[in-house]
């Protein structure tokens, strides 16, 4: 028998993150909140299923960075409502070019949350002037990236950027190399820049490029210095696992939604929002169960949220077109049957964080440029990860899960291709790109499961296979995101309906900034009705008072 209708004060559309997160802050403030989600799956793209027998796999993200900054975790106080992360530490790893080959060139790069042994790293692999120029690139990018941090967390306004800035003070130059520089340019410019600007050795900038690279956009094009200089923060807080998976996160969202009242239906998604003159009023799920509420948050793809408004989509939101791209990456799910073993590197220290298997930037640009043309990469550049190093609850003894992430995938490719027909192959050669750092890899393996461009559209709703909903490019990022007109988390024209998610500032990425912004926003757009309402009963009170003297 199907649920009966229901009627709250916020309904909430998609159990991903930054759903949760906003539903969540909803519900301490004391507002009753449901939130739909069509999968059978909580998390969306912050999830793990069983995908081999007693094997947990993460469906989407895997290290979890910028959360862990945001404030989020501390603010819910996830902790108590079951959330423990591994720290990734080392956190980042990148192997030498050619293993065994004799000098500094042969020998890895290991970034520690100890900046001392990291420096240790650099100066044995590239070189003392690097060493050095690392140090002093963490302290002034340090604060930067934290002024990032602030930015990320606050509405894309001139105001609220100011405020996160604000601190950094007048500019000041950003390089040993090129003293004056202006902060303004330092932030526009790109990754490339910056880095050829601080260092010398193409190993560390190739490594600190692929680093950057994972928000998406080549370290080629402007704005993209801050996704590089995002490293200094890691010597604070590094990334992290959380216990169990990825989807130990919302877990514990939904664990502390529920204690502060609130509720999750998963398998039955919002079909279509209601809507009435001109204001929303609730939800129509997939079943044909309504949920009323005067408030509706859109923690979806902002073309779903379009889709659900239908004909009563205002023209902010009809003629919506972010620009979306075409694909991102493809993800391999590798059950092994042990670590991937880098020559001279104990695994136990290579398998802690993110493996960067990229030795020179030249592969990440020839990656890029075989994306933008519809052709698969002539030379996969992967990334690997592989927490279960850590974490014994993923795989039973003797057994890993790696994650090999593969960066530049198109979803439509010019050819015409396949996707379905390609997978194996392309599973494959990403897998032989691994094997090429650490021999031995892929006679590790004992089951695939691939998530191509096309695959994650159908597994995880991410259209085209974007897992950044819209691309993540200085064009749409801050007040562009996901337009100009939808830049505020409010839908204009159409009251009632907010925007969460992705689609929104700050994009991508495990951070929830997005979800509780959008509830700040809520909130605040409630509290001005009281106000206003106060401020007539006192308008009409002086009139009558004037009234009766009279």
């Amino acid at each position: 028998m199907p649920e009966p209708d229901r009627s709250v004060d916020a309904v909430v559309v998609g159990a991903g993150h930054n759903g949760l997160v906003a539903a969540c802050y909803l519900a301490r403030a004391g507002l009753a909140v449901e939130v739909v989600e069509r999968d059978e799956v909580l998390g969306g793209a912050v999830s793990t299923v069983e995908r081999w027998p007693g094997v947990r796999v993460d469906r989407g993200s895997s290290a979890h960075v910028i959360v862990r900054h945001s404030g989020v975790v501390e603010e819910l106080d996830l902790a108590a409502a079951g959330l423990r992360y591994l720290d990734c530490d080392p956190w980042g790893f990148a192997p030498a070019p050619a293993p065994g080959d004799p000098g500094p060139d042969g020998r890895p790069l290991v970034f520690s949350v100890d900046l001392d042994a990291t420096c240790a790293s650099i100066a044995a692999a590239c070189g003392e002037d690097d060493a050095a120029a690392y140090r002093r690139f963490v302290g002034v990018w340090g604060p930067r990236s934290r002024a990032v941090v602030d930015s990320f967390g606050r509405r894309p306004t001139p105001l609220g950027l100011a405020r996160a800035f604000w601190p950094l003070g007048a500019p000041t130059g950003d390089s040993p190399r090129t003293p004056g520089g202006d902060l303004a340019v330092d932030f526009l410019g790109s990754g490339d820049a910056l880095l050829d600007r601080w260092f010398s050795s193409e190993r560390l900038k190739a490594a600190l490029a692929w680093f950057g690279a994972q928000s998406g956009p080549p370290m080629s094009e402007p704005g993209t210095a801050a996704m590089v200089a995002w490293v200094a923060l890691l010597h604070d807080v590094p990334p992290g696992h959380p216990v169990g998976g990825s989807g130990g996160l919302t877990q514990a969202l939904r664990a502390r939604l529920e204690a502060d009242g609130g509720r999750v239906t998963l398998g039955d998604g919002a079909a279509r929002l209601l809507v009435d003159d001109g204001r929303v009023t609730g939800v129509e799920t997939t079943s044909g169960r309504r949920v009323h509420a005067p408030v509706v948050v859109a923690a979806c793809h902002v073309l779903a949220t379009r889709d659900l408004a239908g004909d009563h989509a205002p023209a902010a939101l009809a003629d919506a077109a972010p620009p979306v791209g075409n694909g991102f990456g493809l993800v391999l799910r590798a059950l092994t049957d042990a670590l991937p073993a880098y020559p001279g590197v104990d695994p136990a220290v290579s398998a802690q964080g993110l493996q960067l298997l990229c030795t020179d930037r030249a592969q990440l640009a020839a990656a890029h440029g075989d994306w933008l043309a519809g052709r698969l990469p002539r030379e996969p550049v992967p990334l690997a990860m592989c927490f279960s190093a850590s974490d014994d609850t993923l795989a039973p003894p003797g057994q890993h899960v790696v994650t090999v992430w593969g960066q530049w995938y198109p979803y439509d490719l010019a050819d015409g291709g396949d996707w379905d027909a390609l997978a194996e192959a392309e599973a494959q050669r990403l897998v032989a790109a691994v094997d090429r750092f650490a021999p031995g890899f892929a006679d590790s393996v004992q089951q695939l499961h691939v998530q191509t461009p096309l695959l994650l559209e159908r597994e995880l709703s991410l259209l085209r296979g974007n897992v950044m909903h819209v691309e993540m490019g200085l064009a749409s990022m801050f007040a562009f995101r996901p337009t100009p007109a939808l830049s505020g988390y409010r839908v204009p024209g159409l009251d009632g309906l907010y925007l969460a998610g992705a689609s929104t500032h700050p994009g991508g990425g495990v951070s929830g900034n997005s979800g509780r912004t959008a509830a700040r926003v809520v909130l605040a757009d409630r509290g001005r009705l009281p106000r206003a309402r106060a401020r007539v009963q006192s308008a009409v009170g002086r009139l009558v008072r004037t009234a009766r003297a009279r």
